[in-house]
């Protein structure tokens, strides 16, 4: 007999009162972001919007309903995610991708899972009918099965289904950075002594097509500008990806297996569309207009592409003592 476990996005199901994870009904709650992160940067009061500009949150108030196994599984890994933090970036090296993938799967699904709960709401306010694309369904449906790995018997064989990437960054020490993009699973943070960026499903593309860069700046500290340069160059990469991350899924008496398959193009259709520097630029400015920088600095007539990671004549990495902007 195979595993039988629970997917929301079948029948669409957020409800308060079913566990996130397991659809167990319950009474126990769990933050979206983890309470000692929000203690030690004191943003829990503060406030965020949802997508659809309508409603807004303190990060404290973001909840989970979970199960009581649930809640143990996520604060034995605050735990582990916590000594290893307290090392700085030699500290989070030491985890494997498993622990780093629940640990970004849970803010990243927190805010999914919150997305989801309020347009249901308000579409039944409307008395209308909460749709989600199949393509969507599918896509949420896989990212909250591999989620349930950390307390189910669930294995990642070959190919993993995403990217992480862990680096040494340079931040004065009472400020982080922290994006997420729901939609397509992504996830940023970068503190003083570390940045995390993770494609969480990915099934790696977008980590080989930067390979080279992420190769180059082995052994060096990023300055936040390359920071967000990096994430600027995943995230328009994911844009302009062409193709769905496909899985092998095999389920089983003893459990459930998930094989991510290589995307490969085919003859008609590279993996990657076409790199469109004025769409990139704009991007770019986004994540850059804290340092003053416009898109007309970073694109000009007869000058190369403005970049902070690579020298754009000799595309050496460009190292972040040279750079003189705040951090």
């Amino acid at each position: 007999m195979s595993l039988s476990l629970f997917n929301p996005f079948t029948d669409l199901i957020f409800d308060e009162q079913f566990c996130f994870l397991t659809g167990d009904l319950t009474i126990e709650k769990m933050t979206v972001y983890p309470q000692w992160l929000m203690d030690h940067f004191k943003f829990g009061e503060d406030r965020i919007e949802m997508m659809d500009k309508s409603k807004f949150y303190t990060y404290a108030d973001l909840q989970l309903p979970c199960s009581p196994r649930v809640k143990e599984a996520f604060e034995s890994l605050e735990v582990k995610i916590q000594e290893a933090y307290k090392k700085g970036y030699e500290g989070m090296a030491t985890l494997d991708e498993e622990t780093l993938f629940f640990w970004t799967g849970r803010m990243v699904y927190g805010m999914l899972y919150h997305e989801m709960h309020n347009e249901s709401n308000r579409m039944m306010k409307q008395r209308e009918r909460f749709e989600l694309s199949p393509m969507l369904r599918e896509r949420f449906g896989n990212f909250h099965l591999m989620l349930q790995s950390i307390i189910e018997p669930i294995n990642f064989v070959g190919q993993k289904p995403w990217t992480i990437a862990l680096f040494p960054l340079k931040y004065s020490a009472d400020i982080f950075s922290y994006r997420d993009d729901t939609v397509n699973l992504l996830f940023q943070f970068g503190v003083n002594g570390f940045g995390i960026i993770a494609c969480l499903q990915d099934n790696g593309v977008i980590g080989e097509k930067e390979k080279d860069l992420l190769e180059k700046m082995k052994g060096d500290v990023l300055h936040p500008v390359q920071f967000e340069e990096l994430f600027a160059r995943f995230h328009y990469s994911d844009y302009i990806l062409q193709y769905k991350p496909e899985y092998i899924i095999e389920n089983t008496a003893e459990g459930i297996t998930i094989e991510a398959l290589p995307i490969i193009a085919n003859a008609n259709r590279p993996v990657f569309g076409f790199w469109d520097d004025e769409t990139f630029a704009q991007l770019l400015t986004n994540y850059w207009s804290v340092y003053g920088i416009q898109r007309n600095d970073i694109i000009q007539f007869q000058k190369p592409f403005l970049s902070f990671l690579e020298n754009p004549y000799t595309k050496d990495f460009v190292k972040s003592d040279g750079i003189d902007l705040p951090f």
